[in-house]
């Protein structure tokens, strides 16, 4: 098959077996052109592309450097450990608070159900006293007719 193949070129014969090496190395030559191309194409489009100024950005990280040191992040574990402290304090007077606002809570209750029994005594105050009024007067006039029994019984 391909060794009987012949190939004329400039007058040189080929046999079968050389046409397949010229072949061979003709299409690795071919590749390595287009991987050369397209790696100068892509070399090309790196080289077009504009690297923006990075003074900017790096003037700006400096200032956040320095704002960080001037905030002494260092002593913020220290500082967020107190502050957890604090909130722990916090939360335990607030129960203490909800306690004291249910004390309170029963104390109006409870003073509430004091005024109704005082309104009641004031009630019964009142009433006693008419009945005192009622009583004096019944007594001036029993002891008006005693007299006056008397000094019919004793006339002068």
């Amino acid at each position: 098959m391909i060794e009987d193949s012949e190939l004329k070129i400039g007058g040189q014969t080929f046999k079968g077996a050389w046409i397949a090496v010229v072949l061979a190395i003709g299409s690795t030559i071919g590749g390595g052109v287009w991987t050369a191309s397209s790696l100068y194409s892509r070399l090309e489009a790196v080289e077009a592309v504009s690297v923006p100024d990075v003074a900017p950005l790096h003037e700006s990280i400096q200032l956040i450097e320095q704002q960080l040191k001037d905030n002494d992040i260092s002593q913020l574990s220290a500082k967020l450990a107190t502050l957890g402290t604090n909130l722990i304090t916090i939360s335990s007077q607030q129960e203490k608070l909800l306690e004291i606002n249910t004390s309170v809570s029963n104390l109006e209750k409870e003073i509430e159900a004091m005024k109704a029994i005082v309104a009641k005594a004031e009630l019964v105050v009142e009433d006693v006293t008419k009945i005192k009024e009622n009583w004096d007067t019944a007594k001036t006039e029993y002891d008006d007719i005693w007299q006056a029994l008397d000094a019919l019984a004793m006339p002068l």
